[in-house]
């Protein structure tokens, strides 16, 4: 098993920690920039006085070779710069004949930029420490007297100041790098954590709804970004899971109850039935029940198995031109004796005529007879439903179902279509019976719509489309 890798190890590791790397470089590269600007700096002005020294001395022994001595003895005495840097005198030996401090100084001091000077026949530089401990930079010019007594001049400046500017400046890029690395870690760290921890929670709560508990919701905390959203979202996965939850439950409470109400009567009366073989009223009644029940089971069953291809996508229809008239004319009739017993009247404002349409003619008589049958079912005695097809001026034939019953409330409407929903369980019924016929309205392309106010009734229009007439070679219509 891999091991895992947290978003802030990753942000250490692939963010910070190539940050870190890169600011690194930098305050390096500035370092070493600092330091050789003012070494260079340093070196540049020594030189240059070197050079003036040496344009004197080559202008003196020009002039006089004999007094070239005693004119360097006198250079070196009358050092004009003796509190910035210190001029030498070396003869032919290696050892310091006259400083311009007056001080007799150990020839230890003698560094490699006078053996430099001594190999190439010109000139010599150092940068480094004296055996003192102090920093100097010294610049050694061989003098034109080559078999004289004075064989090199050697200029000598302390380098502790110029030192010293450069440390400076490189603790201070130091400490300016590791306030930026301790920002960007606390800064990063604070956000790194605004999303971690929210990941997080989102991780345990997603983890109880795998297990079916759909009480727990995201605590959001003034997150108005893009976690925030994703928050919201999964509150309201979680709101509609528990809903779709409760729906199922319920779903399978009323199917129990729907399929143990009838079977319960058609094992009445089938026991009543073989207690009383003689009575043949009892027999024809308790005949008449158990196919009545028999049938409503079926029924049952078929809207089952409906739901079931709808589900897997094997729900097919076997479309043919039909007359939509003749199949709600049958949903009718079936419905106008079960009407009458239950004391509610039907009034269907049949038409004369109306266009085919090309469809399945017996899931169109059974969307037609789940929508009248609702409307008896949640309609009180005395009640009225209204049965109206008409051709709409948009080429299309409208059927209104409309019932005086109990309505359905705005909380519900949205929902009723929806598999498992019952917006009333006081009333028979599976729940999934409005959510096949939608389904096969769709297939035939056209819609199911429902208007309600509770208290007043319901109204269900299915809207389908003509189907298009053909025509032969002629222009006419066949």
């Amino acid at each position: 098993m891999s091991r895992k890798v947290t978003i802030t190890k990753r942000w250490l590791v692939n963010s910070l920690g190539v940050v870190i790397l890169v600011l690194f470089l930098v305050v390096l590269a500035v370092s070493v920039f600092i330091n050789t600007y003012y070494t260079s700096g340093a070196r540049q002005y020594i030189t240059n006085k070197m050079n003036t020294i040496t344009g004197i001395l080559q202008q003196y022994y020009t002039d006089s070779p004999v007094t070239f001595a005693s004119e360097i003895h006198s250079m070196i005495e009358n050092w004009s710069d003796r509190d910035k840097m210190e001029l030498m005198a070396i003869n032919s030996e290696g050892e310091i004949e006259i400083t311009s401090s007056g001080f007799n100084i150990s020839s230890d001091i003698i560094a490699d930029d006078y053996y430099d000077a001594v190999e190439n026949g010109s000139s010599g530089y150092f940068l480094g420490k004296a055996d003192s401990g102090e920093r100097i930079i010294a610049v050694t010019v061989m003098t034109p007297d080559k078999t004289g007594k004075y064989s090199a001049i050697r200029l000598v400046s302390s380098f502790e100041n110029v030192h010293k500017t450069v440390r400076g400046y490189i603790i201070a890029l130091g400490a300016v790098y590791v306030a930026i690395i301790a920002l960007m870690f606390f800064s990063g760290m604070y956000f790194v954590n605004s999303i971690v921890r929210p990941v997080q929670q989102i991780s345990q709560t997603a983890k109880r709804y795998a297990h079916g508990d759909f009480s727990v919701r995201i605590l959001k905390k003034n997150n108005n970004d893009e976690l925030g959203e994703l928050c919201d979202i999964i509150n309201h996965m979680a709101d509609e899971l528990a809903m779709s939850e409760k729906m199922k439950n319920d779903f399978m409470s009323s199917v129990s109850h729907e399929l143990r109400t009838p079977l319960t009567a058609i094992k009445g009366w089938a026991e009543t039935i073989s207690a009383m073989p003689e009575d043949k009223e009892a027999i024809v009644k308790g005949m008449k029940v158990i196919n009545t029940e028999a049938e409503r089971l079926s029924q049952m069953v078929e809207e089952l198995l409906d739901f079931s291809r709808i589900q897997n996508g094997k729900f097919t229809l076997n479309k043919a031109t039909m007359d939509i008239l003749a199949e709600l004319g049958d949903a009718v009739l079936i419905y106008t004796e079960k009407a009458k017993r239950e004391n509610i009247e039907i009034v269907y404002d049949e038409p004369d005529m109306l266009p085919f349409i090309y469809g399945d003619k017996n899931r169109m008589r059974q969307v037609f007879i789940n929508i009248i049958d609702n409307a008896i079912k949640y309609s009180d005695k005395g009640g009225m439903v209204t049965i109206q097809a008409v051709q709409s001026d948009q080429g299309h034939i409208e059927i209104a179902v409309s019932d005086t019953g109990c309505g359905i409330s705005p909380q519900d409407l949205p929902k009723i279509k929806t598999k498992f929903y019952k917006a009333n369980h006081t009333r028979r019924g599976s729940g999934i019976g409005l959510a096949v016929a939608d389904e096969i309205v769709t297939m035939h392309g056209g819609t199911l719509e429902i208007f309600s106010e509770e208290g007043k009734g319901t109204t269900v229009i299915i809207t389908l489309p003509i189907q298009k007439q053909k025509q032969n070679k002629q222009g006419e219509s066949i």
